[in-house]
């Protein structure tokens, strides 16, 4: 078992200075140079970006990460399309993934599995001073996020479902990154899914106080909208969109409704999850399948929990207190997975 760790962030302040601080810090980090090396000679291949088009978008859905990503070019001192390059989550490749999520009335409880290196190590609280709601969740490309909430108590997570016919877009992190910094409820960040371009497929899971969950299967052709407790990585109704080998994420699937319905309270839900017994949390990483966390998010109490590798007690974050002041005493979330190698972060 190697020692991993997730470092807590934590920022109040306008998008350009947000950017500018997470870029200093970044100059201390190896996440960026290790991005380098898993790019390679695809780089310019494959990471294509459209800067007009990308700019364009973002000015009409959410300008302050615009400006965000213009902090961190100036704290790198690299030049704005390189940046946008880097974190603006538009046109670029994704790692395949797996991920399971469980949402109820009051909460929803979800695996994050992938590959331990591509994962960068950073749980981030921020509150923006210039324009969109605060969020809390895990980071990706930096400006992206994982899974998370926001102020409102709206709840995202998304799935991988393939990246065949993928088209111009946007990735998931960075969209899962607009609903929660846009939008104010499920029908709001619906609203979003079915507007934005989309990169590849991927389905959205979003919860909100009412305690409707709804599952969005977006791919660059088609959007389309369930109700539904229980996503992984396949499509229900956008049906040919699926990849040819769904046994995995069917078997999860089933596991996760039939162990959930005799669960009866969080923290049953969250081991389900997250403890290897019942067979849904994965260790393939050598695949990029391997989980990574087990977060669970409350938008009633506006809590958050967060776990990284197998059979852990999460670490509890109380983001209404967060919200009114009180910054969280945590610095570093750590864990253990079986894997020789760490997350990004880790020199």
């Amino acid at each position: 078992m190697t020692d991993v760790y997730s470092d807590v962030v934590q920022f109040r302040g306008t998008h350009g200075e947000f950017g500018f601080f997470q870029g200093k810090k970044l100059l201390s980090s190896p996440i960026l140079s290790y991005r380098e090396i898993q790019w390679g000679p695809r780089k310019e291949r494959h990471f294509i970006i459209d800067p007009e088009g990308f700019t364009q978008i973002i000015k009409s859905i959410a300008p302050g990460i615009l400006e965000e990503i213009h902090g961190l070019a100036e704290a790198l001192k690299i030049e704005m399309n390189d940046a946008i390059q880097l974190f603006s989550g538009y046109y670029l490749e994704y790692v395949r993934s797996g991920c399971s999520v469980y949402a109820d009335k009051d909460y929803m409880v979800r695996n994050y599995d992938s590959h331990p290196r591509s994962y960068e190590g950073r749980y981030l609280f921020y509150q923006p001073t210039d324009a969109g709601y605060a969020t809390i969740g895990p980071s990706m490309q930096i400006t992206g996020r994982i899974d998370g909430m926001n102020e409102k108590g709206l709840v995202m997570a998304y799935n991988f479902t393939h990246r065949k016919k993928s088209a111009d877009g946007f990735l998931c992190n960075m969209i899962g990154r607009l609903i929660l910094e846009t939008c104010g409820n499920v029908e709001e960040a619906v609203d979003l899914l079915k507007e934005i371009p989309h990169r590849h497929s991927f389905s959205y899971i979003l919860l909100d106080p009412a305690g409707e969950p709804h599952v969005v299967e977006a791919s660059p052709r088609k959007v389309a909208v369930r109700r539904s407790s229980v996503c992984t990585n396949h499509f229900h109704l956008l049906d040919d969109e699926n990849r040819y080998r769904q046994e995995d994420s069917r078997r999860r699937e089933e596991i996760i409704q039939r162990e959930q319905q005799y669960v009866t309270n969080p923290y049953q839900a969250f081991q389900v999850m997250n403890n290897p017994a019942y067979d849904v949390y994965s260790d393939k990483y050598d695949a990029a399948a391997g989980t990574l966390h087990t977060s669970v998010y409350f938008p009633k109490e506006m809590q958050a929990w967060y776990a990284i590798g197998p059979d852990r007690p999460p670490v509890i974050f109380d983001f209404q207190k967060w919200l009114e002041g009180k910054d969280t005493p945590v610095s570093r979330v750590r864990g253990k997975i079986d894997y020789p190698e760490g997350f990004a972060n880790m020199a």
